[in-house]
């Protein structure tokens, strides 16, 4: 069965994904790039708010296409879903980052990579731990009661 998600939902999700990466990424970027916590933060904040609104939208149709081709969702699709999601990613914010950063395309592009090898396992994982406990905290307890 797939998963049916309001929307109130979904931005629980998308922000809780999103204040991890946040509390993990931006003090980890400013020690790595010797730039200020604040610089460095208000450009992870950026990446944030893009891809929460992207999280949210790439989600719902990910739902949308799993509810029309009823796959399940094995650990191959997980990954498949994460590699889509990140290369949307890519897409917006190589650009973002190499305008705050006064770098690059490439240098931009270098950057992103880094961040990637770091969301692509993240996002499988996040992903998959939320599924197993909305699985156990919210389908299973309303299944029962439609029992």
């Amino acid at each position: 069965m797939s998963p049916q998600k309001t929307l109130k939902e979904r931005l629980f999700h998308a922000l809780l994904f999103e204040f991890i990466a946040l509390a993990i990424c931006a003090p980890t970027l400013a020690w790595l790039m010797d730039q200020p916590l604040a610089h460095m933060g208000v450009l992870t904040l950026m990446f944030s708010l893009v891809a929460t609104l992207w999280n949210m939208v790439y989600n719902a149709l990910f739902d949308r296409v799993q509810r029309r081709l009823a796959f399940v969702r094995t650990l191959p699709v997980r990954i498949l879903h994460a590699s889509l999601f990140e290369a949307g990613l890519v897409i917006m914010l190589v650009p973002l980052a190499a305008w705050w950063l006064n770098v690059s395309l490439l240098e931009a592009f270098i950057l992103d990579i880094g961040l990637l090898l770091f969301f692509l396992p993240y996002t499988v994982v996040f992903n998959w731990v939320y599924d197993t406990l909305r699985g156990r905290w919210i389908e299973r307890p309303r299944e029962a009661l439609a029992r």
